[in-house]
């Protein structure tokens, strides 16, 4: 016996169905995926026992297939008028109605009218027979105050998994089998490694915009190409300007010096995004919280891990959220999640987190903002369904509330010192990479013993320092002498803000993981006496 998996918008339509047979006479859908959510609309309705109608205001009244029907017109008032007649006119066809133009006739003044149509209508609540429930298809989420207490709001979802393998494995069989050569077409399309990599970066797509890629690439290439379908996410992000895109951080985890606790750590929970790590029962990892000194790799970290994840980085920056206006940073803030959850499988940056929530724990004068923020956060973190991994950082632990670094919130807290003597050579020759000197003559030893104290930041910035000295000495090849000289000059934060750093150690202590790891000494054995 096997058992069928329902897609989200089966479900939804299930549900719709459902609302339908107990005669709910309002309900509100937010999409902007007018034609596909139709469909399933149809279903639904079809499945509870009513004809559908579509009215728009181009082409009045419809059926599912477009043909104009005799009820109704392109005028919203006449159109609400025949429907009220059906469900008060003894012997009329039930139906439901589905509108499709209709938050703009509710705006204004001229609104008004139309208004109370509805709700005379969500209260007339006829016999079972003749009922006739209206549906708002809008991707306009706000109901009118006036019809809050009659909509049922319903968000419908993006496509699935398993929808967007439909919707793949449907433009595939566009493809003829073969070329004219007679060598294989459809068959090596999409093999499965490839097929699953471009379901994976469809997710988050509206079904249009997913089989638009799926297409394009076909065109082009004659295969699914998993890349240049990540790359409409791009796009998607930049058009809700909620959340900030950050190109993949070249080389990845090798382009962070050090931190070797944390990087093998991150490259084990990698393996949780396979398709075997599903079947296997395997959860998603949640996310991590570094805390440490500022300028040694927390950032870079984040960028990093996005790369070696090979799923998109998106910056959520809370404080760029805050409006002006009463509420609109509660919405900048709901919106920015939706989008994460309708992208999927990404790693969702938040820099220095303790400044953007300072003012839920210091008695902020920002009515409230951050509060509010800080508990949709940790609903969101808690009760989310997503893949996003999120990698938050921080200077300063003690800014942070208590309830964000109860276990559960993320998988673990990691902290981040300066590095060790092994690690500032790994941050000097990253940086040389950087600068393109990968095979600059350096003594990477005597170089490090000159950097004591020093943040990955601070060790990193004295080789554009001494190229300059190089530069300007005859455009010479980069030497130690100059790389010791340039660390010469700096005043390392540890020691400006020796205070801070040093209560930051000791918050450390036995309250996280040290991401660095310790230099193992040998230990000399202990000489035997000879009883002389």
């Amino acid at each position: 016996m096997t058992t069928t998996t329902l897609s989200k918008g089966q479900q939804q339509a299930a549900d719709l169905s459902a609302l339908l047979r107990a005669r709910n006479p309002f309900i509100w859908i937010v999409t902007k995926e007018e034609a596909r959510v139709e469909g399933f609309i149809a279903e639904a309705a079809a499945a509870a026992g009513y004809p559908a109608h579509f009215w728009d205001v181009a082409q009045g009244v419809t059926n599912i297939a477009g043909k104009k029907e005799s009820v109704g017109s392109e005028d919203l008032e006449a159109t609400l008028n025949a429907i009220g007649d059906r469900a008060t006119k003894e012997g009329s066809e039930r139906g439901v109605w589905i509108l499709r133009d209709l938050p703009v006739w509710l705006a204004g003044p001229m609104g008004a009218k139309p208004l109370r149509q509805l709700r005379n209508l969500a209260r007339l609540f006829p016999p079972r027979e003749r009922a006739q429930p209206i549906i708002v298809l809008t991707p306009n989420s706000d109901v009118p105050p006036d019809l809050t207490g009659q909509a049922t709001v319903i968000e419908w979802p993006l496509p699935d998994r398993t929808e967007i393998a439909a919707i793949l494995d449907t433009a595939i069989s566009t493809l003829p089998e073969t070329d004219k050569e007679g060598n294989p077409l459809r068959s090596v399309a999409a093999p499965n490694g490839v097929r699953e990599a471009a379901i994976e970066a469809a997710i988050g797509l509206s079904g249009e915009e997913a089989q638009g890629c799926f297409a394009r690439s076909l065109v082009q290439t004659r295969k699914i190409d998993p890349v240049l379908v990540a790359s409409e996410k791009k796009r998607v992000i930049a058009r809700e300007k909620v959340l900030e895109w950050y190109d993949p951080l070249p080389n990845g985890l090798d382009a962070v010096g050090g931190l070797e606790n944390i990087k093998a750590w991150l490259m084990l929970r990698k393996s949780a995004y396979s398709k075997e790590a599903r079947e296997y029962g395997l959860p998603a990892p949640q996310g991590v919280l570094t805390v440490g000194v500022s300028g040694c790799g927390k950032t870079l970290l984040a960028q990093a891990t996005s790369t070696a994840y090979r799923i998109p980085l998106l910056k959520l920056d809370l404080g760029a959220l805050k409006g002006k206006f009463v509420g609109e940073s509660e919405g900048n803030l709901r919106k920015a999640l939706r989008v994460i959850e309708a992208v999927g499988r990404c790693v969702v940056w938040l820099d220095e987190i303790e400044k953007s929530l300072q003012g839920a724990t210091s008695g902020s004068a920002d009515g409230g903002v951050s509060a509010d923020a800080l508990g949709a956060i940790l609903t969101w973190m808690q009760e989310r369904r997503g893949q996003a991994f999120i990698f938050a950082t921080a200077n300063d632990i003690t800014s942070l509330p208590p309830e964000l670094l109860r276990k559960g919130r993320f998988d673990e807290i990691w902290f981040v010192d300066v590095p060790n003597a092994e690690e500032r050579k790994a941050v000097l020759k990253a940086a040389l990479v950087k600068y393109g000197r990968p095979k600059a003559k350096i003594d990477f030893a005597a170089v490090a013993e000159k950097c004591p104290e020093y943040t990955g930041a601070e060790i990193a910035a004295i080789v554009p320092d001494a190229l300059f000295t190089a530069f300007n000495d005859g455009a010479r090849e980069i030497t130690t002498a100059d790389l010791i000289e340039a660390a010469g000059t700096v005043v390392p934060l540890t020691t400006t803000a020796s205070e801070k750093i040093q209560a930051l150690r000791t918050w450390a202590k036995g309250r996280a993981r040290p991401a660095t790891k310790a230099i193992q000494t040998k230990v000399q054995a202990p000489v035997r006496s000879l009883g002389i």
